[in-house]
């Protein structure tokens, strides 16, 4: 029941990324926290709950203003991770190589 009232919230607030395209050369993302990870290939961005994967060619970051950025590039493919799922697939690599 927790989780189902946090996810209202969120909502309610907007804090959760919004995402609009622009064919394949321009994203708008809003409420982006942070740029993780930043080259002309790929961008890993942290948004409420998910990291974003970015693949392309030619990628910059734009306008990184009031929680939101724009990417511009020859986008090739977007992957969304949950967080907690990242943290977890580490640990479970991590046993294996034990």
């Amino acid at each position: 029941m927790f989780n189902r009232i946090k996810e209202k919230g969120l909502d309610t607030f907007y804090l959760n990324p919004q995402i609009y395209f622009d064919c394949n050369n321009e994203l708008l993302i809003e409420n982006c926290k942070r740029i993780e990870e930043y080259n002309e290939i790929f961008m890993r961005l942290v948004s409420g709950a998910l990291y974003i994967q970015i693949w392309g060619s030619d990628l910059r970051a734009y306008d990184f203003k009031a929680k939101g950025l724009i990417v511009r590039g020859k986008i090739s493919r977007v992957e969304f991770i949950e967080r907690g799922r990242k943290e977890n697939e580490k640990q479970h690599s991590r046993k294996d190589k034990n």
